[in-house]
């Protein structure tokens, strides 16, 4: 698996230097301007792996971003959250990229009591991690950034209590944006159960040791975990959706298959164990079936 980057290899590749309190267990932040960090020969390509810090941006131009087994395009200013718990990669499209990030370690909101910061939605695996912004809202998020890079090169004795305030500010302003009870409307009782249903589905992704294995396996297991019979649970996701929940499953299936496969080096036995098979070859038969492809033709292209 793509090694996770830690903060002093992010500052050794990017900027060449440590901070003096970066080893203090103080909950680091820091705020940059992307054109900052541009490297000598223009690239500003991230590579795809775990961080173990949080990182927040507002970035404008064409940008394309790789967050878990996702692929998103995204052209305009874009608001963007990343934590640990997901890899990520973000790949510029265009030459007019600029705006600003700032990076920081839980610490450093936990310890002014916010203990509940990790469950904020854009933070967790299966959270909406980018928000497109109009020329307003990217307007009145750039004055945030902004007076969080003055404040930081400040020597007021409570900066980092004022810096975190700016930071909770923009993390609610996108929040604001996606209001919750908005994020549960839905038509009839086929459609709520068909969401209920995806959100637990995908709760159970990324796979991100080899010894986590899937919960969760068949239709059956879903509906006893929703307390529902299985073939209510059928019938409401396949008018809601026009596929069965096996279909579903075996989808998501594939593709953390496909990702693992990709990103990591376990062997073809660990990742068949991770995803639920009882036998490798049980894999080799479900992976061929729906990629029509081997896992090993898949690795090696």
């Amino acid at each position: 698996m793509p090694k996770t980057e830690t903060l002093q290899e992010f500052y050794q590749h990017k900027m060449n230097w440590l901070p003096d309190n970066l080893q203090q267990e103080i909950g680091h932040f820091n705020i940059f301007r992307i054109g900052d960090c541009i490297s000598s020969d223009g690239s500003m390509r991230v590579s795809y792996s775990r961080r173990d810090f949080y990182k927040v941006g507002l970035v404008t131009g064409h940008n394309l971003y790789h967050y878990a087994d996702k692929s998103v395009e995204i052209t305009g200013p874009t608001l963007t959250f990343f934590s640990p718990l997901v890899p990520y990669a973000w790949e510029p499209l265009s030459t007019d990229i600029n705006g600003y990030f700032f990076i920081f370690r839980e610490s450093f909101f936990t310890q002014g009591g916010r203990n509940h910061f990790t469950e904020l939605p854009m933070f967790q695996p299966g959270g909406k991690p980018f928000y497109v912004l109009n020329d307003t809202q990217k307007e009145e998020l750039s004055q945030l950034f902004e007076k969080m890079l003055l404040e930081i090169k400040g020597d007021y004795a409570y900066k980092y209590d004022l810096l975190r305030n700016y930071a909770m500010e923009v993390i609610h302003y996108a929040l604001k944006m996606q209001p919750s009870e908005t994020l549960y409307q839905h038509a009839n009782a086929n459609t709520r159960l068909t969401a209920v249903f995806s959100e637990l589905l995908e709760r159970q992704f990324p796979i991100e040791t080899p010894s986590q294995r899937l919960g969760l396996k068949s239709a059956g297991d879903f509906a006893t975990n929703l307390s529902v019979h299985v073939n209510h649970l059928n019938r409401a996701v396949r008018e809601t959706t026009g596929k069965t929940t096996s279909t579903h499953i075996a989808e998501r299936v594939a593709t953390e298959a496909r990702a693992l496969l990709k990103h990591t080096n376990w062997n073809i036995s660990e990742i068949s164990y991770c995803l639920g098979f009882e036998e490798p070859a049980h894999f080799n038969n479900f992976f061929k079936k729906h990629t029509h492809q081997t896992p090993s033709a898949f690795r090696v292209v």
